[in-house]
């Protein structure tokens, strides 16, 4: 399956998007995050659409070295899409303005306290990119059609949790939740299914 870098596909995805019944966090208090889901030509020649993933800098104080979605806590006053695109400045230097965001997807509760939600955005030129190295060890563009691969994701089972274990392969390298169920999800929007992810668990050593 190919997943090009075009308005067509653009447009055709901002509709799954807008049409995607989104459910919002409505459980015990949890503070509000939100991540930037940001679609980029994958910058190889081939012309197909990636996403921005990021690998954490090794000195940051919480899940130093992990993979991560660009993002964080809102603060006060902030919509989602505020919050996403502020973190995706200030991690990555690249200003989008609010028409370029395609939609939301649903809320994750994380077991360190957060009610995560997925921002899907649109870049059409990522040559601004400037990674903060304070907080961004590396950046990559993971391409659709990568991830759509049925061997991409495993679920697994825990003797620590009932709810399933997701692991998303990229490369050589196991993406876990919350990012690997963020972007899971995205995946099946692409495919033009609604698939649910609130009960795909962490690893144990997540669990803080």
């Amino acid at each position: 399956m190919n997943y090009p870098f075009s308005p067509m596909f653009r447009a055709e995805l901002a509709a799954r998007c807008q049409a995607f019944p989104r459910i919002a966090y409505d459980g015990p208090r949890l503070k509000h995050a939100a991540v930037a889901i940001t679609l980029v030509d994958a910058g190889d020649g081939s012309g197909e659409t990636a996403f921005l993933l990021t690998r954490r800098s090794a000195r940051l104080r919480a899940h130093a070295g992990q993979w991560a979605l660009p993002g964080g806590r809102c603060d006060e006053g902030e919509t989602l899409q505020q919050a996403a695109l502020r973190e995706l400045h200030e991690e990555l230097g690249l200003l989008l303005p609010p028409q370029n965001v395609l939609g939301v997807l649903d809320d994750y509760a994380s077991r360190s306290g957060y009610a995560i939600a997925p921002v899907v955005a649109w870049l059409d030129d990522a040559d601004a990119l400037r990674p903060n190295p304070v907080e961004v060890a590396s950046v990559h563009r993971i391409r659709l059609d990568q991830i759509a691969r049925e061997e991409a994701v495993r679920f697994e089972t825990i003797p620590e949790s009932e709810r399933p274990l997701i692991r998303l392969n990229i490369g050589d390298h196991d993406i876990h939740a919350p990012t690997a169920a963020l972007v899971y999800q995205l995946r099946e929007v692409v495919a033009g299914r609604v698939t649910r992810v609130a009960d795909l668990d962490q690893p144990v050593f997540a669990w803080r």
